[in-house]
């Protein structure tokens, strides 16, 4: 792992950056020897971020569907078909 020296960071931070990215991290050693780490964020996403994928159905077709689902359904719950 490449420790750049504080002058080296400020002159450097793009690339600094980047090989933070790259690397998982780097670090700053200051001229008092302090040592300083540099880490990417991890990002945090949503376990609901999915990506969609192409059904190739119009809204038209989204609507009937919904609209067929429901024919068979009460307001008060109960179900169209009779019991056996």
């Amino acid at each position: 792992m490449m420790v750049y020296t504080y002058t080296e960071a400020r002159q450097n931070l793009a690339a600094l950056l980047e090989q933070a990215v790259r690397e998982g991290e780097v670090k700053i050693r200051r001229k008092d020897g302090q040592t300083f780490v540099i880490r990417p964020e991890k990002r945090a996403g949503s376990p609901l971020d999915v990506e969609g994928i192409d059904l190739s159905i119009t809204t038209a077709e989204i609507v009937q569907f919904i609209q067929e689902g429901r024919r068979g359904y009460e307001p008060s719950g109960a179900n169209t078909v009779a019991a056996a």
